[in-house]
């Protein structure tokens, strides 16, 4: 099966490199058309053997941009045509339309309560995203919760199928040499309670409750993993609050990374994703509106202690799946009491540690096994989940709301 992935853009995201991930999985011949700014994961894309070609799109309202789409792909003269994101979604399933492609797949990736992909959910957005929709096959939802976002907003239930996000679990299991690594190559010391997040440096994410929180906490730090437009004012409200020099920007990390042919790295000095996450001792999800939770899911895989205001990942599993989960309410006064209560017990635990040999403490110090629910979310599974949805849309038939059985 020849399939068109059509994103609308390849910078760091969760989005873009979930595709990443699934390209690697699906066996598919698969090319990779970004609407604009063909980034870091575009060429992670390529780095994996794969084809990314960028449409140059200048805008929201370029309406050249559907023909010069259309005409790619007709010329590719594919059997399946997905989108992911909301521009890709609405340019792409008309484009593939026009070029005759009639097995159309999107992915909503981003859908919460009240925006999708930061728009507010008006009801112009709301129409164009329906106009879209109906052009298509199917339309895939990365939880559950999204998936009944989706039939409230609209969507016809037996055209929703529900194919979640998936992790290589196996990369993030916990290392105590690469926690010693990270935390040296950081500057944070070996000894420090260390409150972590990870996802895009954006209002919604409030990560400005995560750093007034660990304000309280003198001889706590903060490791943010992300970049984006609240970066400058974070920083501000670290120094405003006399935590400055206890709250780490890491930046955007791509995940997985680029390898070059010996193997290595190709960013010299750069820490990955499960190295950052084995530098942490809780992960925190401070927004109140998410499609999934990826980062949290990330984080349990890593056998890190995780606290979320919202996450569906988790939400949609018994709680059982979870144990080292627990939802807050996002205040900061109740984040710091729970920052506070987590700092006292690895305080216990590296006191135990101190009393052990070097190799005893290495041992003590590995983190509970993976949870359930980040080995229900493993990648390959997810890729098989989707591949059973192509299969049912080019074969014209509709699935009721449900995950997709594998074998």
């Amino acid at each position: 099966m020849k399939v068109l992935h059509i994103i609308t853009g390849l910078g760091i995201g969760g989005a873009e490199q979930q595709l990443r991930l699934l390209l690697r999985e699906l066996p598919t011949d698969g090319d990779v058309i970004t609407l604009t700014n063909p980034g870091a994961v575009a060429d992670g894309i390529v780095a994996d053997g794969g084809s990314v070609r960028n449409l140059a799109m200048t805008g929201n309202r370029d309406l050249g941009a559907l023909p010069r789409l259309s005409r790619l792909v007709r010329q590719g003269r594919y059997d399946l045509v997905h989108t992911h994101l909301y521009r890709a979604c609405l340019y792409g399933r008309f484009a593939a339309r026009m070029a005759g492609v009639r097995t159309i797949v999107a992915t909503e990736h981003s859908l919460g309560e009240a925006q999708i992909e930061g728009r507010p959910l008006t009801p112009g957005a709301r129409a164009l995203y329906l106009a879209g929709e109906r052009v298509g096959s199917a339309t895939v939802a990365v939880s559950a919760t999204v998936a009944r976002r989706l039939e409230r907003w609209g969507v016809r239930r037996d055209r929703i199928h529900v194919v979640p996000n998936g992790i290589e679990a196996g990369r993030f299991a916990f290392d105590p040499a690469a926690r010693r690594a990270a935390r040296a190559h950081l500057g944070l010391p070996a000894d420090a309670f260390v409150a972590g997040g990870v996802g895009r440096l954006t209002a919604g994410k409030r990560f400005d409750r995560l750093v007034r929180a660990v304000a309280r906490l003198p001889e706590a730090r903060l490791l943010l993993v992300g970049e984006g437009p609240e970066r400058a004012r974070l920083l501000r409200l670290a120094e405003e609050l006399g935590a400055a020099d206890r709250v780490l920007l890491y930046g955007a990390c791509e995940d997985p990374p680029r390898k070059d042919p010996r193997g290595d790295s190709r960013k010299a000095g750069a820490v990955g994703l499960p190295a950052l996450l084995a530098a942490m001792d809780v992960a925190v999800s401070t927004s109140h509106d998410e499609a999934f939770g990826l980062a949290a899911v990330e984080a349990l895989a890593a056998g890190l202690p995780v606290l979320y205001v919202t996450c569906p990942a988790l939400q949609d599993l018994p709680p059982e799946s979870a144990p080292g989960a627990r939802r807050i309410s996002g205040s900061v006064p109740g984040l710091a009491d729970e920052l506070r209560r987590l700092q006292e017990t690895a305080r216990e635990a590296d006191r135990e540690a101190a009393r052990l040999t070097a190799r005893e403490a290495d041992f003590d110090v590995a983190r509970s096994a993976v949870p359930p629910a980040a080995l229900h979310y493993d990648i390959s599974r997810s890729a098989a989940q989707l591949m059973a949805v192509y299969e049912h849309a080019a074969r014209g038939r509709s699935a009721s709301l449900r995950e997709v059985s594998c074998p």
